[in-house]
């Protein structure tokens, strides 16, 4: 067989699949090693290893009010974040949360500017994490489209499988060309990564507004090899 036809046979065969590492913490449960606060969010690990984000309406509320309803909401929208130092590539991610009724947080995923257009007033919608990357959306009762699971701008997932009001568990599977969420052991959504956008980044956990609350547990992650 000539060169170039073994080389023509060898790039034809299958190829392994990845191999994945062992699952590794991303949250350590005790502090918040290994993160980046982004924007003006509070986080706090109870003793328990829950991880609470909120933010403080009475310390960022200006004391003169607002002039107009737009002033109002440009600082209303205003997001904060907490990202991970690292990024990855291809990999799974499980994270537990908790939402209060009127709750809307979100998983950033690959997002290169770490929410830099998404922390100012008024935020850039052009460029918040869910456009310069992925997020997976999480929503209790939040007057959203999108329900918790979803691809935000990609695909809505499939609603009735969080449990409002109680801890929920979520899998995603972050690959080169596709995302998949499970949500609470069900596939809820799946899609097709952007080819233009990053095939690398952080992640990322979303106060969505000045008056956010959530909770998050048992962050952690395994990698393909």
């Amino acid at each position: 067989m000539k060169r170039r036809d073994f080389l023509a046979a060898a790039a034809a065969a299958p190829q392994p699949a990845p191999r994945k590492k062992s699952w590794r913490p991303l949250f350590n449960g005790r502090t918040l090693e290994g993160w980046e606060p982004r924007g003006n969010g509070i986080w706090l690990v109870w003793a328990d290893g829950t991880l609470a984000g909120q933010r403080n309406p009475r310390r960022d509320y200006p004391a003169q009010g607002f002039a107009d309803r737009k002033l109002y909401q440009a600082w209303l929208d205003t997001q904060a974040w907490l990202y991970t130092k690292e990024e990855f590539g291809e990999y799974d991610l499980h994270v537990e949360y908790w939402l209060p009724e009127g709750g809307n947080s979100g998983i950033s995923l690959r997002d290169p500017s770490r929410a830099a257009h998404a922390i100012v007033t008024p935020p850039d919608f052009r460029r918040t994490p869910s456009k310069l990357g992925y997020e997976i959306q999480l929503n209790h009762k939040y007057p959203d489209e999108y329900p918790s699971g979803s691809i935000y701008t990609f695909v809505k997932a499939k609603t009735g499988v969080q449990k409002d009001g109680q801890w929920n568990a979520l899998d995603i599977e972050v690959r080169g060309d596709r995302l998949a969420v499970k949500l609470n052991g069900v596939m809820v959504a799946e899609s097709a990564t952007d080819p233009p956008r990053p095939k690398r980044g952080p992640v990322g956990l979303q106060l969505h507004d000045q008056f956010s609350f959530a909770l998050f547990r048992n962050i952690r992650i395994r990698e393909l090899k």
